[in-house]
């Protein structure tokens, strides 16, 4: 994937992509009302060395140091985090994206939304989500057990490099394999078949998310991440209408695990990445303008929340700000932060409107609410005369 927007653009699309959906830069979480308490910071153990374990220069693991140092546990709900990362590179750029606190699929599919509309915005339309899962810590102990396994009995027929790697982990020989398009890689254990119930579950959610919202995608049994990081999905976003741009690579997953590991916490934790290469990096970051959203999406059930995650993608191109809570299952939770929020609209979407095709919009102020066809709705906001982007 290659974009020709300079890394200035490039920012400042990510940024505005990133507030759309909810995310925060530091600074703005530290000064929620909701962060009163994040004084002291989340005891932890990691070093230097965890910030290789990614596969993408750290800029996912640096998140984590942020959370934890930053004290944002004290939030005590889902926390939305986004970045501009500093690099040792100075010709790359990179934006990251975080969701805390969730340990439900739609964290993945809120991420992958995310990266799939700032890949439209810098002008890749033809999208392709690669995806695989290693499943949580039980998964990946039975995974690694086959695979330890078929590989010894092979041992003969592998490269130098891979019986070193053997060594140290089957994982990592199977890496080395994959790398250099050994015929061995492609017969060993899909990883698909030794999920536990609950990571078969979660992976499941995310594919019927990725056919409801009519994502074009591939599972990729070889697509690896390191198994003391990645728990879990691990996804990229490809695409084929290539330029003479510069390369924009987009690769995320979970790591629940890690999180815990580190902080004697279980925490959800996912998180994605968007790095530019081979342009000089800017001198000053650019900063999102969006006006104070005058709406805000309730959603009931899981498809509905994929629905209204499509919504407020659509509502994106539209130029129309939108608040949510797409983690939140109560809908009078949603209905309270959406009254103290102050907001004049409210879109609400249970199973009935789900099934229907419709929504349901509530004017806060005449306390009047009324059921409209989905399709109508952004036509409907702007007569209404709700707040758009700037």
């Amino acid at each position: 994937m290659r974009i020709t927007h300079s890394p200035t653009e490039f920012l400042k699309i990510a940024a505005e992509t990133a507030e759309h959906f909810g995310f925060k830069t530091i600074e703005a979480l530290r000064q929620d009302p909701a962060c009163i308490n994040c004084t002291v910071p989340l005891s932890h153990t990691m070093s230097d060395a965890d910030h290789g374990l990614d596969a993408v220069g750290g800029h996912l693991s640096r998140a984590v140091l942020t959370y934890c140092e930053a004290g944002l546990h004290a939030f005590g709900k889902p926390v939305f985090l986004y970045s501009v990362d500093v690099t040792a590179d100075p010709n790359e750029t990179a934006v990251s994206f975080h969701i805390f606190n969730v340990d439900k699929s739609i964290a993945e599919a809120i991420l992958i939304e995310t990266t799939k509309a700032l890949a439209s915005e810098l002008g890749h339309t033809d999208q392709v989500v690669r995806i695989n899962t290693l499943g949580d810590t039980e998964s990946i102990t039975r995974y690694s057990r086959e695979l330890t396994n078929f590989l010894r009995k092979r041992v003969d027929l592998m490269p130098a490099t891979a019986r070193e790697h053997m060594k140290t982990h089957a994982m990592f020989a199977l890496q080395s394999l994959i790398e250099e398009n050994h015929d061995l890689a492609y017969k060993t254990p899909n990883p698909l078949e030794y999920l536990s119930d609950q990571s078969r579950k979660h992976f499941r959610d995310i594919i019927e998310y990725l056919d409801m919202s009519e994502t074009a995608y591939e599972i990729d049994p070889k697509m690896l991440g390191h198994h003391e990081y990645y728990s879990d999905a691990l996804f990229s976003l490809d695409s084929s209408n290539e330029s003479e741009g510069a390369p924009l690579i987009i690769r995320g997953g979970r790591f629940d695990t890690f999180l815990e590991r580190k902080t004697k916490r279980k925490t959800g934790g996912v998180g994605a990445v968007a790095i530019l290469s081979e342009r000089p990096a800017p001198s000053r970051i650019p900063r999102a303008k969006i006006e104070t959203p005058s709406t805000y999406i309730i959603q009931l059930g899981f498809g509905p929340k994929v629905r209204s995650l499509m919504i407020i993608n659509e509502l994106r191109q539209a130029g129309i700000s939108i608040m949510q809570d797409l983690a939140n299952d109560s809908l009078s939770a949603q209905l309270r932060d959406a009254e103290a929020r102050g907001v004049k609209h409210v879109i609400i979407i249970g199973q009935k409107e789900f099934v229907d095709g419709t929504v349901i919009l509530r004017d806060m102020d005449a306390r009047k609410q009324e059921a409209i066809a989905t399709d109508t709705l952004v036509k409907r906001l702007k007569r209404v005369g709700v707040a758009e982007r700037v």
